[in-house]
């Protein structure tokens, strides 16, 4: 342990210390006041991303899905809530733990109080790894199904991997192992500040999965397996959605240092004979600037690739372009460079938009192009920490230094670590959630029906649309569908090989 005392809540990251006893100094008073504020407002912060991706999402979709994608973004924090405090936090920080899982403290028995903070903290993160899901399979995930699996990765499948990454018990933990607690992997550990592999991984591949599994929207490729524009109906609320994203980033980032200040720790002596103390205000202050940085040379690079491409300046892209750049500097954020971390987030753009062309090269129908931004992107900010890191800023943050990036003569030790944990999240996500999919599939649970899907989700399931000038365009519709032979839908959508079939049930007919 690195000897620092400040606020119990970060122990659970196995960098600090900490029993809360009577009779403090003014200074330690004082420093665990300003610690409960900062997490606090690192909190509101997080929190407002999933006002977000609400945005973001209801104006990505058709307007007859609007209802829908909001109430099942609703539905994240709700299921989330409920599920983390029951099983996520015991499986994630439990007292009693192995490498691999925590088993004790459910439904927070046990926890004291100064913790809170902490556990509402990682519940609002499992809330946003669960959130990406949702951009893969909106307009077509049936609602149970929607809650299933919302309950099913924050209760379990988010918890274990941060468990395995944050946690002090967890062997892939990249802080200076205590008394009882395993050996760091390679002696160094995994590094992942802000959650590139534990959030954005677990949430893009997840989603993927589940794309694959469910299938596209009806009409969304043709018999060629040429894709057909489905438009989000706002651009206005797209926008407004990656916005608020960007700025509970300035929370999700500089906010994973779960403290502003400490005692004085032990000296720290780095392989250049230099000194160096754990200070986490300085990783808050780096991880500030590169993620508005990374931002804003993410959507640049974006913006430029398309525009020497298609000839178009797109802003669709342009805010998945920010979006990745976030994604591709949370991993390193509180110790990189500044020039790297614009490096780092414009190979992430340029990886978001190839793989994104990759999805509908195989066919999958991802409307929120969640998996390239999250998923595939969330893997390189990963790597790029095995590359970036600095060894000064490791020690900063109270981070083992045996190794740092391998652009810095750091060796190869975290670049190893870093990619077994791709790996290894790869295939825990994919052995958990793949048969999760495919029994709701087999079971008729997974999607909603033909009709449903050409009439809209609000139609079908919520009372209406949320607009009111669609209310006509409901009735005519359901006034047609009536009229229509029986099974004439499934067999329509069966010959949507033909252009003009596919036309009949374009998703702008409702």
């Amino acid at each position: 342990m690195s000897g620092i005392r400040g606020i119990d809540l970060a122990l659970k990251r196995g960098l600090y210390a900490v029993t809360r006893q009577d009779g403090l100094d003014q200074d330690t008073e004082d420093r665990t006041a300003l610690n409960a504020v900062f997490l606090l407002l690192a909190c509101a912060l997080v929190f407002s991303m999933q006002i977000g991706f609400a945005v973001l999402t209801a104006g990505s979709v058709r307007t007859k899905n609007t209802k829908n994608v909001l109430l099942k973004n609703a539905c994240d924090c709700m299921v989330t809530s409920i599920g983390y405090y029951l099983f996520g936090y015991a499986f994630a920080y439990g007292d009693s733990a192995n490498p691999f899982i925590g088993h004790s403290n459910f439904a927070l028995s046990g926890v004291a109080t100064q913790d809170y903070l902490f556990v509402t903290f990682q519940l609002l993160f499992a809330a946003t790894a669960c959130t990406i899901v949702s951009g893969c399979v909106c307009e077509r995930i049936s609602f149970y199904a929607y809650l299933g699996y919302a309950f099913l990765l924050t209760s379990f499948v988010y918890p274990v991997i941060s468990h395995w990454v944050w946690s002090g018990d967890g062997w892939l933990n990249g802080f200076p192992a205590s008394p009882g607690q395993p050996s760091r992997l390679f002696g160094q550990g995994a590094i992942d500040f802000a959650g590139c592999s534990v959030v954005h991984m677990v949430g893009g591949f997840s989603g993927l999965i589940g794309c694959a599994v469910i299938g596209p929207r009806h009409g969304r490729f043709d018999s060629e397996g040429n894709p057909i524009p489905m438009p989000g109906h706002s651009a206005a609320l797209t926008a407004l959605g990656a916005f608020l994203l960007w700025f509970g980033w300035l929370g999700f980032n500089p906010g994973s240092a779960l403290v502003a200040a400490t005692e004085v720790s032990d000296p720290v002596v780095l392989s250049d004979g230099s000194i160096a103390y754990v200070q986490p205000h300085l990783g808050i202050a780096r991880a500030s600037l590169n993620t508005i940085l990374a931002a804003g040379s993410g959507g640049l690079t974006a913006l430029l690739i398309v525009r020497i491409r298609d000839r178009i300046n797109d802003l669709t892209a342009c805010l998945n372009g920010m979006l990745a750049g976030l994604v591709s500097i949370t991993s390193g954020c509180a110790f990189v460079e500044v020039y790297a971390a614009i490096v780092i987030a414009m190979i992430g753009s340029a990886i978001y938009l190839g793989t994104s062309k990759l999805e509908l090269m195989l066919k999958l129908d991802d409307p929120l192009e969640a998996w390239p931004i999250h998923g595939a992107v969330g893997m390189w900010g990963i790597f790029a920490e095995g590359l970036f890191s600095r060894e000064l800023h490791q020690a900063e943050a109270g981070f083992l230094i045996r190794s740092w990036g391998a652009f810095y003569g750091g060796g190869g030790r975290l670049l190893a670590a870093e990619v077994i944990t791709i790996l290894v999240v790869i295939g825990f996500v994919s052995a958990i959630m793949g048969p999760f999919f495919l029994i709701l599939k087999a079971v008729g649970l997974l999607r909603i029906s033909a009709d449903a899907e050409l009439l809209g989700n609000d139609f079908e399931g919520h009372g209406g649309f949320a607009y009111p000038e669609d209310v006509i365009e409901t009735v005519e519709a359901e006034e047609t569908v009536k009229e229509l032979p029986p099974n004439f839908l499934n067999r329509t959508i069966m010959i949507d090989s033909r252009k003009d079939s596919a036309s009949k049930i374009n998703h702008e007919d409702v």
